[in-house]
């Protein structure tokens, strides 16, 4: 059963920067592909990152290119992103999930950009 804990989130003034993590539990996670979504207060789901499960690709969305870096350990069964230059439309919770499942995205983290 696939379980997933988001941690690393908080208040950040615009510009500032947050390493969220992602800590896998329950299956494979070194043959998984995974994600970042998150969703902005009164919104849906917005796709952020995702990265292969050999690590050789990763893919994001144009509003956080040259920002954000998805990462992940398979040896710690544990994913990351780290954003930079964060901006107040940044703003929302950040959700970890596998590819092949959006549903199995765990509680979210709670990022909030503002001054």
């Amino acid at each position: 059963q696939v379980q997933l804990v988001e941690s690393g989130g908080g208040l950040v003034q615009p510009g500032g920067s947050l390493r969220l993590s992602c800590a896998a539990s329950g299956f494979t996670f070194s043959n998984y592909d995974m994600c970042w979504v998150r969703q902005a207060p009164g919104k849906g789901l917005e796709w952020v990152s995702n990265i292969s499960s050999g690590v050789s690709s990763t893919y994001y969305a144009d509003s956080v290119k040259g920002r954000f870096t998805i990462s992940r350990d398979n040896a710690k069964n544990t994913l990351y992103l780290q954003m930079n230059n964060l901006k107040p439309e940044d703003t929302g919770v950040y959700y970890c999930a596998t590819t092949r499942d959006i549903r199995s995205r765990g509680q979210g983290t709670q990022v909030t950009v503002s001054s």
